[in-house]
């Protein structure tokens, strides 16, 4: 009896496990079959927006041009050219259709007469230029010569490079015609395809692919195209010498809203193809989706279901085992309290150290503020100091610049004294006027001066360049008179402006200009020259001498504090370190090289 109670007790609990067993594998089916629905729903409807986000860019950029062969259709100077083709009105149409193309930033404008010949283009300058060529083929021409907006997509027969083509008729006053076309490039949408990691297709009304996030997909076919089409696109030089060869090598053609298989990368992948119409050409933007991804999701959710069943079984014997990890769960407890307030203390210990630690780093923050106080202070001191050495060194030309004048207001109001007295008025007068502008001068000389040695504050204002230029000159004038050099300002452009410190970019210039009269003393050619343009956001400001140049093995000292290739007493090495401070504090650049034709030196600094 008791062996053969045995099978009798344990074949309940048995029964139990292989039905519960059999119950999660039925509704983990299920739910495989319910979520693998689902996720390819919300895949479509996802695809779908993300697919009308495309085709909405896509058909700005394709309407936003539209408006444009008509309103250049408008312009005299083309007209002009379709009724009296000559050299003068081609080269005036190919300057206006030039500008316009860069305005307009599309790839080229063009003017046909009505055999398809190009008679200006705003490539007339380039080597693929469209001037001379017959598109008389082209459908956009054809339409366009009808009356009607032409409209095409294919690759350029010149220049090898595809674009969206847009062409419009022009009626002359004399009643010649002809058609404006206008090429727009969408390498860039194309590009931004590739960008976004989405698999996207746009095809023709054909079925060609001519935009694809695939290289490999471009210019193919999305099923097989028949010969009559195959001959259109060969007289219309569509799609260049491409072979247009199916891109599935299934036999059905890909339609929107179903799957196709498809090679990308030497591996076969199943898609899911999403369609949506776009233009008025009858073009079809594809979204092609894997959905293996849904089925991933699906298989993940069924798992988590079933094993969701499986876990419940399991909390039944979970609560037993509950009651009887009770105890030790309070001992654990009482255990980590004890832990917990061991790591209190310590806590509080740390925190202690790291308040002191912050103390002594605040106190070193005070002493590196005042240092740097101190640094800028001595920095400002130097530059100071500088403009006294330059103005000390150019006291002597000072003091004949302003000897000259002084003997002449001497000479003319001693003249002026006894033409008085003998009645000469208007001699008077005429002497009175020199008298004037020689005091005048003076005064300007002394304005310059005082504003050079001026010590204030730096400051970042709206500086013109050729105002800088121009007082840097002068200071330096009499070191240049006295070197029969010459100075060439005539580079500066007269509408620069930078963001500087005028006395400060004055000093830094005259430095480089008494640099340069110094390399060029012993030079038959004692000539220095002063240019400035503008880069992006920048000003670039040259100061070129016709001296010896810069040694290779000095060029990396130049700007070392006390380098100097001068002899001894001539100079202490400071003049390119303090400029360098200087335009550095300004937020800009100082670098130097040497030419065949001597030393260069720049000057980088924003545009205001």
């Amino acid at each position: 009896m008791r062996s053969t109670s045995r099978p009798t007790q344990g074949w309940p609990r048995f029964s139990w496990t292989v039905m519960a067993f059999i119950a999660c594998v039925a509704l983990g089916l299920f739910a495989y079959r319910f979520l693998l629905e689902s996720r390819l729903q919300d895949q479509q409807r996802s695809g779908a927006k993300r697919l009308e986000f495309f085709t909405l860019t896509l058909d700005a950029v394709l309407t936003r041009h539209e408006v444009l062969p008509g309103v250049l259709g408008l312009e005299r100077q083309l007209a002009a050219l379709l009724d009296a083709p000559d050299e003068s009105t081609r080269a005036a149409a190919n300057l206006f259709l030039q500008a316009a193309a860069a305005k307009a930033q599309v790839s080229a404008v063009y003017l046909i007469d009505d055999t398809g010949v190009t008679l200006a283009a705003s490539n007339w300058n380039q080597k693929t230029s469209f001037v001379g060529r017959n598109y008389g083929f082209r459908p956009y021409f054809l339409d366009a010569r009808d009356g009607r907006l032409g409209r095409f997509y294919g690759v350029g027969v010149t220049s090898g490079e595809a674009g969206y083509f847009l062409a419009a008729q022009i009626l002359t006053p004399r009643g010649a015609t002809g058609v404006i076309a206008v090429k727009v490039t969408l390498d860039g949408f194309e590009e931004a395809m590739r960008q976004s990691g989405e698999t996207v297709l746009l095809a023709d009304h054909e079925g060609v692919v001519f935009l694809s996030s695939a290289p490999e997909w471009k210019y193919r076919a999305l099923g097989v195209l028949s010969e009559a089409v195959r001959e259109r696109f060969r007289q219309t030089h569509q799609y260049g010498d491409a072979k247009l060869l199916p891109i599935s090598d299934r036999e059905e053609a890909i339609s929107p809203f179903g799957t196709a298989t498809l090679t990308r990368g030497g591996t076969a992948r199943d898609y899911t193809v999403i369609g949506h119409p776009i233009g008025p050409l009858g073009w079809q933007m594809l979204l092609l989706v894997d959905p293996q991804e849904a089925h991933r999701s699906a298989l993940t959710g069924a798992l988590v279901v079933t094993l969701s069943g499986g876990l419940l079984l399991a909390l039944a014997v979970q609560w037993d085992l509950r009651r009887r990890r009770r105890n030790d769960r309070h001992a654990a407890e009482a255990r980590l309290s004890a832990v917990h307030a061991e790591l209190e203390g310590r806590i509080a210990q740390r925190t202690l150290a790291l308040s002191d630690a912050n103390a002594q780093l605040e106190r070193k923050v005070a002493e590196l503020k005042s240092a740097e106080a101190i640094v800028r202070e001595t920095q400002d001191k130097a530059v100071q100091a500088g403009k006294l050495a330059v103005l000390g060194q150019l006291s002597a030309g000072m003091s004949h610049e302003l000897n000259q004048p002084l003997t002449a207001l001497l000479t003319l109001s001693s003249n002026g004294s006894k033409l008085l007295q003998q009645g000469r008025i208007p001699e008077v007068q005429e002497n009175l006027t020199l008298i004037s502008e020689v005091a005048a001068r003076m005064g300007r000389t002394i304005t310059q001066l005082k504003a050079f040695a001026r010590k204030a504050p730096t400051s970042a204002d709206r500086v013109h360049v050729v105002n800088a230029v121009s007082q840097a000159a002068m200071l330096v004038e009499p070191r240049r008179d006295e070197l029969q050099a010459t100075i060439d300002q005539h580079q500066v452009p007269p509408d620069l402006w930078v963001k500087a410190d005028e006395t400060r970019l004055a000093q830094v210039l005259v430095n480089l200009l008494r640099n340069g009269l110094d390399e060029v003393a012993g030079q038959d050619k004692r000539h220095i020259d002063i240019s400035a343009e503008r880069v992006d956001d920048r000003v670039i400001l040259r100061v070129r001498d016709s001296g010896p140049g810069i040694a290779p093995d000095v060029l990396p000292h130049l700007f070392e504090p006390f380098f100097t290739t001068k002899p001894a007493g001539e100079g202490l090495g400071l003049g390119l370190a303090l400029s360098l401070g200087i335009i550095q504090s300004m937020g800009g650049r100082l670098q130097a090289r040497s030419t065949r034709a001597g030393a260069e030196f720049s000057i980088e600094l924003e545009a205001a």
